[in-house]
């Protein structure tokens, strides 16, 4: 009894700190105590296959950064930690790689992460398609294979290379290069395709979902803006002159609460939502909860990505990246029992 009467003279401590008027995150769940019961476990969410392999949660950790002696310890930690909880994580761009061996044990994660969890490197399209000019893909397949990967990225970024002085060119349709490759790779790597901060319009997404990659990752506008960055990096070395590109260029794209609807308006338009694509909710999303709010919207199978928690976290090295891991993934196993995602048409302002 003494322990519920501390508890209680808490509560009346407390309680004049506790008042609330409303929250913002009331606009997209209903909280629907008489329905859900409390799960077994702490962390208690379903598995999510993607090709040949499985996440233990439906979190992904976006590409990020790689081929650079700082990026070493990041990808280290965050690899170590998805392999304890069984998540997903990209590599950042593995074009270092192609050039060199100098930066390869920054991108040899499998031994951290062991067999658990999924690992996918990341080509840019304009790499790919010069590697399939010279007839040398066998290169980047071989590479895969001694990363120990489950599936690589193809990244579209013309915004990012148009507004990075050294940026890269590519001449035809990355739609038709994505055919190609998926005639040509082993039928064991997973093919994903990606934007890094833009998102793809529904033209773009419709003609994707069409080829059926094993993962569309959004990289949608609302996160880190990959031109954004270039854009600066180049005021930067030109000491603040003014640029001669079009700024305004940087601030077009898709969020991802748009690019949901796009996605769930191509599968009804197909006349069915089986596909055997795997969609990354990715761009700007900041904790479990918008994370589940755009899954649980997906008429598609998802997961949610992030990079810019992760990256935050993982300077605090392991135990840090842990911590973060766990309150994400307690949370959300909490938000799947008690909060109903509201349909994206019922927000204010949208029909």
């Amino acid at each position: 009894m003494s322990d519920i009467g501390d508890r209680k003279s808490h509560h009346l401590d407390l309680a004049q700190w506790a008042q609330v008027n409303g929250n913002e995150i009331n606009k997209f769940f209903n909280y629907e105590p008489l329905l859900g019961s409390f799960p077994k476990s702490s962390i208690d969410l379903p598995p999510l296959k993607i090709h040949k392999s499985s996440l233990n949660a439906p979190l992904w950790v976006s590409s990020m950064t790689g081929g650079t002696g700082q990026a070493g310890p990041i990808n280290k930690s965050l690899a170590k930690i998805c392999g304890e909880f069984g998540l997903g994580l990209g590599l950042g761009s593995c074009r270092p790689l192609l050039e060199s061996e100098e930066y390869f044990e920054d991108f040899n994660l499998r031994p951290l992460m062991g067999d658990k969890g999924v690992l996918f490197a990341n080509f840019g399209v304009a790499q790919l398609e010069e590697e399939l000019k010279r007839d040398e893909l066998k290169k980047v397949f071989s590479l895969c294979e001694r990363l120990h990967v489950d599936g690589f990225f193809i990244h579209i970024n013309p915004l990012q290379e148009w507004y990075q002085p050294e940026g890269d060119r590519w001449y035809r349709s990355p739609l038709e290069l994505i055919k190609d490759i998926q005639s040509l790779k082993p039928s064991h790597l997973a093919l994903g395709v990606k934007e890094v901060g833009q998102g793809f319009g529904p033209e773009s997404m419709r003609s994707l979902i069409e080829l059926e990659p094993e993962v569309i990752e959004f990289g949608a506008f609302g996160g880190t803006n990959f031109s954004v960055l270039e854009e600066l990096r180049t005021k930067k070395a030109n000491k603040n002159e003014e640029l001669t590109k079009t700024s305004e260029l940087c601030f077009v794209g898709h969020t991802a609460s748009e690019m949901v609807s796009n996605v769930n308006q191509i599968l009804n338009d197909r006349g069915s939502n089986q596909t055997h694509t795997t969609f990354i909710i990715s761009g700007g999303i900041r904790s479990f909860l918008e994370g589940h709010f755009l899954v649980e919207n997906c008429e598609g199978q998802a997961c949610y990505g992030m990079a810019k928690p992760f990256l935050e976290a993982a300077s605090g090295g392991d135990e840090k990246v842990r911590r973060f891991v766990t309150r994400e993934l307690e949370g959300l196993t909490m938000a799947r029992a008690f909060l109903k995602a509201k349909a994206l048409n019922q927000l204010p302002g949208r029909s």
